[in-house]
């Protein structure tokens, strides 16, 4: 997607499809355009309501410059999001494409309220670009690919400059994104550790982060056990992948993040019922998640310091599988009773989080497709977050609000660590009460980062992927976390980490 910046009003834009976002049933348009009036009554004679993500798609009257008008519903503005306008924009772009339109255009601020004129241009510029994606590597009947769309967001801005500055940016992170998606979007038996290995090996050189991975030997002297244990029941071997930004600041410590990237997730030995197994390809969109932020440092790069690790295994039933009851020692020397093989999210991350202490991080964050219980507690429109920091949560879910993601934050408590504690060892990887399933997941986790390093753990299992069309993207990845961990970034330079 080609995003561009024009002074020159809406109506002078001949483009195929002009997109206007409508709120409370109302066009958003600024000024005395004569346009508003047009589409009032458009909107009063169809069944358009305007709700959220809703769209319809009209001809031009004969009366622009555009062959077509795309209407994007914003909903009610008390419910307003910046989530909306973003998800708003990327289903105006699907409509569109249906219609097989390419061009597009749009006011540059669309009086939106409440809404800064840089922020309407990153947020529509991104989920322009996202609406623009769709995942048919395997299809043998695809569509040849006509001309990259394009969107211009036309009208006077206070400052030009620094609306230009939003749509570069927003242009920067979607293509990350949208390379990212490919490789999250495969599944197990082309995305396996080495592909995304290799892939990551590549993207780093491309553009310019340092790249190493640890392979089975590696791990082996590393004692990351219990990432270990999680792989051995497949053919493919388990690997760590490190990617480092090098910020400008040699002093300051970096942040860290880590991704939960099981390639396939079987359950192992504790099978999982076949049902909808195939949808545990995605259990690696933590680390794909990781993935496309750190894309995104590679590109931007920010001031600070950041490091990318990604745990990737595949976990698999076979006579060499970790079997319910079997003990492992993680790296930091702690030892684990595997009561539930399909409980190896844990398992795989906690080594990666003591790995991630060498680095000596100012703050760590890591995200996973841990629990089905946080579907059970949010469903499907937010992820938790849990950590030993209220006021680094609370960063993340300001940082995530910025980014139009969702993020929901549960309490760690004493009485939850005690719930992990185990029998024959340090700790179990599932809990003694079979409660609060989300929060034990991570109260396990806790325990393997001191409490003098803020910490946080996203729990993405409800919002890592959809599973049916939307209007504003076809089933697939998200890639949800990486526009948090990129505001989150950002936000460190200009001091408001």
């Amino acid at each position: 997607m080609k995003l561009s910046l024009s002074t020159q009003p809406l109506n002078t834009q001949a483009k195929e499809g002009w997109i206007v976002f409508v709120q409370n049933k109302k066009p958003l348009l600024t000024g005395k355009n004569p346009l508003k009036t047009l589409l009032s009554n458009q909107i009063k004679k169809s069944n358009f309501s305007g709700d959220f993500a809703q769209t319809a798609v009209f001809p031009g009257f004969g009366k622009v410059k555009a062959g077509h008008i795309i209407l994007a519903g914003l909903g009610k503005g008390d419910a307003f999001r910046i989530e909306t306008l973003e998800r708003a924009a990327a289903a105006a772009i699907r409509a569109g494409k249906k219609a097989g339109l390419t061009g597009f255009a749009t006011e540059s601020a669309a009086g939106l309220k409440g809404v800064s004129e840089t922020a309407f241009a990153h947020s529509v510029g991104r989920g322009a670009a996202w609406g623009s994606y769709s995942f048919d590597e395997f299809k043998t009947t695809k569509k040849k690919r006509g001309a990259e769309p394009s969107l211009v967001f036309a009208g006077p801005c206070k400052n030009a400059a620094a609306c230009r500055r939003a749509l570069a940016e927003a242009q920067v992170e979607s293509e990350a994104l949208l390379s990212t998606a490919d490789l999250a979007n495969l599944p197990g038996n082309f995305a396996t550790p080495q592909k995304i290995a290799n892939w990551s090996k590549k993207m780093a050189k491309e553009t310019g982060l340092t790249c190493s991975v640890l392979n089975k030997t590696d791990l082996k002297k590393q004692k990351c056990n219990a990432l270990l244990s999680v792989a051995a029941g497949s053919d493919t071997d388990a690997k760590i992948i490190t990617l480092k930004h090098k910020g400008s600041d040699p002093k300051a410590n970096p942040v860290v993040l880590v991704g939960k990237t099981i390639t396939f997730d079987s359950g192992g030995l504790s099978l999982k019922s076949g049902k909808n197994m195939q949808w545990m390809q995605f259990d690696k969109c933590g680390g794909m998640a990781v993935l496309a932020a750190m894309n995104m440092v590679a590109r931007l790069k920010p001031k600070a310091s950041v490091i990318g690790i990604l745990t990737v295994a595949e976990n698999m039933p076979s006579g060499g599988a970790s079997r319910p009851g079997d003990i492992v020692k993680s790296r930091s020397g702690k030892t684990i009773e595997i009561l539930n093989t399909d409980a190896e999210g844990r398992l795989a991350l906690c080594d990666a989080l003591d790995l991630a202490l060498t680095h000596k991080p100012a703050a760590i964050v890591d995200l996973a497709t841990l629990t089905g219980a946080v579907i059970m507690a949010l469903g499907h429109t937010a992820a938790a977050i849990v950590g030993n920091n209220h006021r680094f949560n609370q960063k993340l879910i300001k940082a995530a609000e910025n980014g139009g993601e969702r993020l929901w934050e549960l309490p760690l408590w004493q009485e939850h660590k005690e719930d992990i504690k185990g029998t024959f060892a340090d700790l179990q990887n599932i809990s003694k009460s079979g409660t609060a399933g989300t929060i034990t997941a991570g109260a396990f986790l806790s325990e393997f980062v001191p409490d003098n390093v803020p910490w946080a753990h996203i729990d993405i299992a409800g919002t890592a992927w959809e599973e049916t069309p939307k209007a504003w993207m076809a089933p697939g990845v998200t890639l949800f976390g990486a526009r948090t961990l990129i505001e989150w970034i950002k936000g460190m330079d200009i001091g408001n980490e």
